[in-house]
């Protein structure tokens, strides 16, 4: 299992297609935003959940307004706490800025 930090404003097919079955992803910073359940990245988002675990920082959240009912069913908001606790659980980390 791997843990997938992602901190691009585009998150790309490729990025997706490197998650594997019971990695998790973090969407953090300005990456947020494709979380909404409006967005443009929406369905491969709904898709990816299929496989992974998607979470978004609720701080990140917070600075760019936007509020839990407007994500996309199913992503799981964590707090600074939750991030840490995920990167001690995860040995291997993929940053992607």
């Amino acid at each position: 299992m791997m843990l997938h930090l992602i901190a691009q404003t585009t998150v790309d097919d490729c990025v997706l297609q490197r998650i594997g079955y019971a990695d998790v992803v973090v969407l953090i910073d300005a990456a947020v935003l494709r979380a909404l359940c409006q967005g443009d990245r929406a369905n491969a988002l709904v898709a990816l959940m299929l496989r992974a675990r998607c979470c978004v920082l609720q701080e990140h959240l917070t600075l760019y307004g936007i509020a839990v009912h407007e994500l996309v069913s199913g992503i799981e908001v964590i707090d600074y706490s939750g991030l840490v606790n995920l990167t001690v659980a995860h040995t291997s980390i993929q940053s992607w800025c």
